[in-house]
This record gives structure tokens, sequence and C-alpha cells, in this order.
């Protein structure tokens, strides 16, 4: 096992050029958001902004939501709108989808991109009961990227939340081995381990981070990683130590631990990877 520290991070965004434009820096899309829980993409999605992703686009299922206010740059759109996504990209599905039959029909057709794909939240969940979506994701030949929580990874693992942390390591490694994909199992310590390789340990972090949306802003920052062309475990080794990063930067200045929120962290995000 390796600690994650900025002197450890396995890879790192190269310095943009000049003559750049934002199509250079790739497209992620964040699918989520059914009615009452549309914060959650609009979180990721801003995360994948204020992290260098070129084009951001949000599709989320409650139809009354079209436009992020506090980010016009975000193109908010519905699933079945999104656009094709210009390669290099990273799509994100998860952040307040919900578990309703319109929500497994839209998770099953995105499991098939043949880009890399984050899954997170409520993916997990369905993804957990159903047999047809596992083999899905298990069939992938794009990266794929798991960010289960202990009780979604009790839930992929069909045991308890107290099993998965009496033992941590052992859970990342079934469940990279399950799913063949890279998993982020976030916690104190999130550790991250791809398939046929060693697992990481985070050193970042503190306890303002037990808040609402600190996953999706992960998800979007992890996204924009992938986007800009890191590869799938650099990115979550990367992201995850500058989620962590972004957190206690906010503690350093007097923001939290208590009170810390979610969107808080992105504009500290953004300062420590540019100055990475």
């Amino acid at each position: 096992m390796r600690d994650i520290r900025l002197n450890t991070l396995p890879a790192r965004l190269p310095p943009r050029q000049v003559d750049c434009n934002k199509g250079d820096f790739g497209a992620v899309a964040v699918i989520g958001g059914a009615p009452g829980m549309a914060g959650a993409p609009l979180l990721a999605g801003r995360a994948a902004l204020l992290c260098g992703a070129g084009r951001v686009y949000a599709g989320v299922l409650d139809e009354r939501i079209g436009l992020d206010p506090a980010t016009p740059e975000l193109m908010v759109t519905r699933p079945a709108s999104l656009p094709p996504l210009a390669q290099p990209a990273c799509l994100v599905a998860g952040p307040g989808l919900g578990q309703s039959a319109a929500a497994r029909t839209v998770l099953q057709a995105v499991l098939s991109v043949e880009h890399p794909l984050l899954l997170d939240a409520d993916a997990l969940n369905l993804i957990a009961t159903d047999p047809t979506l596992r083999e899905q994701v298990r069939a992938r030949s794009a990266p794929t990227v798991l960010t289960p929580h202990p009780g979604e990874a009790g839930r992929l693992l069909d045991v308890s939340s107290t099993e998965v942390q009496s033992d941590r390591p052992g859970s990342v490694l079934r469940l990279s081995e399950a799913f063949h994909a890279v998993v982020v199992l976030k916690g104190a310590g999130t550790l991250v381990k791809a398939p046929e390789a060693m697992v990481w340990r985070n050193t970042s972090g503190n306890p303002g981070m037990a808040a609402p949306g600190m996953g999706d802003v992960l998800s979007g920052i992890i996204a924009a990683l992938i986007a800009q062309g890191l590869a799938a475990e650099a990115a979550a080794v990367a992201g995850v130590w500058l989620h962590g990063a972004a957190a206690d930067m906010a503690v350093d200045e007097g923001i939290g631990p208590r009170g810390l929120t979610a969107s808080e962290l992105l504009p500290r995000a953004r300062r420590l990877l540019n100055a990475t």
C-alpha cells in the first residue's frame, strides 16, 4: 500500500499551451438529478468546470431544471438530449439519480458508452441489486471508476458496512476484481485500487468532509482530470488527494470543520490544481 501525498501523485496535468482552446481539455457529462436531488449533478458539474474540463454538461432528470444560475457555463439538458461527447471524455452517472424505473433505464443506456465512465451514489445502489447491470459493468472495455462509500460498498459486496470497514484494503481489492474497475473506497483514508495494481491510501482531508455533496464534488474532480488526459487510476489518485487537500485548505482558513460545505471546496481545489 502506498500513501497518496503531493509528492507521490502518479501523474499531473501538463502546462497549457499558449494557443490552446476549450476543445483541448475534453468533455464531462453528469447524469442524475431526479426531482428533489438536482443539486447533486450541478455540484459535480461545477467541480468539473472549476477543475478544468473544456465542456461540461449536466443531464438532469428533473425537467424543471434548465439552467444553473450560479454557473451558467454548465450546459443543462435532459439525459436523452446529451450530445455525443468529444474525446477525451468522461461520463459521470449517479449523483441524485434516484432508483426509479426511469433511472435504471438511463443507467443501462450509459453503461455501454465507449469512453471512461464514473459510477457513484444511486448508480451503485441500482447495480448492487440488479444482476444484469452488474454484468454490464464487468463487461465494459473502456475504463470504469466506482466511488462507493462504505454503505454502498457493502451493498455491492453483499456484506454490511461494518464488515467493509473492518477490512478496507480487502474490500477495495474485492470490488476492483469483481467489477474490473478502478475503485475509490471513500472514508477516512480513502483507498484507491485499480485492477492488477497497488492500493493507494489518501492522507489529505478532515472530518469537515462529513457533509452533503462532498461525493458529488469528488466525482466531478476525477472526471475533469480524466477528460484532460489522465488515466483513470491516476485521475482517481490525484482527485482524492486534491479533494481532501481543498478541505484542509478551507479548515486552515477558518472555514470548518463544522459547517464546511461541498461548494466551498471548489475554488480551493482549482487553486491547488493550478499550483501543482
